[in-house]
């Protein structure tokens, strides 16, 4: 990951937790949420601004990574992970991260497209399919 990217997300974080949740920039109005997970190999909590899909409850993300041919490393990380926490305008809680996958993930990546089409986009630069994940709020929230 290079350092000017690093630095944007950096911001893109400090932004979300200053502004209730709400980032402008080049974002502005896109539903962003934060996503923290711990590393496979260190165990170092990492902090990833993801754009999601907000449906009966369930928050979904798309592991897209530009539409490059390799999973993003926040991927990687999420699906040997027990437990993430997920900030979201409001409220923070633990989830357990679920990938959906058949006619499901189908559907949701088809909603996810028709709100933001640039997933379309990269979906069409790689040859993997881009990954769908629930973020399953546990029962006990970390605030509300």
């Amino acid at each position: 990951m290079s350092e000017g990217f690093r630095e944007r997300n950096a911001q893109v974080i400090a932004d979300f937790r200053a502004n209730g949740g709400y980032v402008g920039g080049d974002r502005p109005g896109r539903p962003i949420l934060l996503l923290t997970i711990p590393g496979r190999r260190t165990g170092q909590l990492r902090t990833n601004p993801l754009l999601y899909l907000h449906v009966d409850n369930r928050y979904f993300v798309f592991a897209s990574h530009s539409g490059a041919s390799d999973h993003p490393e926040w991927y990687l990380n999420l699906v040997v992970a027990e437990s993430v926490t997920v900030e979201v305008p409001g409220r923070t809680f633990t989830a357990n991260p679920q990938v959906i996958l058949g006619e499901e993930r189908d559907r949701l990546f088809a909603l996810q497209v028709n709100i933001l089409p640039q997933f379309a986009d990269s979906q069409a630069k790689t040859e993997r399919m881009i990954p769908v994940i629930a973020l399953l709020p546990d029962d006990e929230a970390v605030s509300q």
